[in-house]
């Protein structure tokens, strides 16, 4: 366990070959009690004690002979593999707007025609509009998210005419995950300044050549 290090290794390896138990014992609980030292976040955990005589009978190999406050945990609860996650198998209809947008625009138009599903539709369709500029364009209409809302339901949901989105304030700024946009940019400087940059690059390159 690479979170105790190597000399908690060797130590429990040490205390191992001890031939009085007596002093075993007494060798194996100093070294849980430095191990606790070592890997504090454990004490915020309940029954952290208890975790900390696994992680002895793990480094160990499951054969040290101590007297434990806890009983000595079976090997094939930390050596089996964990259970398989299934993976959703049903294809993206719109990768920009992700799965769980794809399930919510179901879940939706399953819903009776009421003030709430009319609530519900309007707050989806604010959040497909950011997504649509984060991977897409600058601007976008809201047909282009009415009419994608009613695509990914199977022309099951069709927002309703009196409603509107609000028109986007030239302050938001949307950029894709991982990318920070420095303050009072957006996003045609950021990407004229990428161009731009790449431009020099080039030119660069060619001078070297």
């Amino acid at each position: 366990m690479p979170e105790y290090g190597r000399h908690i290794q060797k130590m429990i390896e040490h205390v191992k070959q001890i031939p009085d138990r007596d002093k075993r014992n007494e060798q194996i609980r100093a070294v849980v009690s430095v191990m606790a030292i070592l890997n504090p976040q454990l004490s915020e955990q309940p029954d952290y004690m208890h975790k900390l005589w696994d992680h002895v009978q793990i480094i160990a190999g499951f054969d040290i002979d101590v007297d434990a406050p806890y009983p000595v945990p079976a090997r094939e609860a930390f050596t089996a593999p964990p259970d398989v996650v299934p993976m959703p198998k049903e294809p993206l209809a719109a990768a920009h707007y992700g799965r769980n947008i794809q399930n919510m625009v179901k879940v939706i138009a399953a819903m009776p025609e009421d003030e709430t599903r009319d609530r519900m539709i309007k707050s989806m369709a604010v959040y497909m509009r950011q997504q649509y500029l984060i991977w897409n364009k600058d601007t976008v209409s809201d047909e282009t998210i009415f009419k994608d809302i009613e695509r990914l339901s199977d022309g099951r949901l069709k927002v309703p005419s009196h409603i509107h989105l609000e028109s986007i304030s030239e302050k938001e700024k949307f950029s894709r995950p991982g990318i920070i946009l420095p303050s009072g940019q957006d996003r045609g400087q950021f990407r004229k300044q990428g161009r731009n940059k790449n431009n020099r690059n080039n030119r660069n390159k060619w001078k070297k050549q």
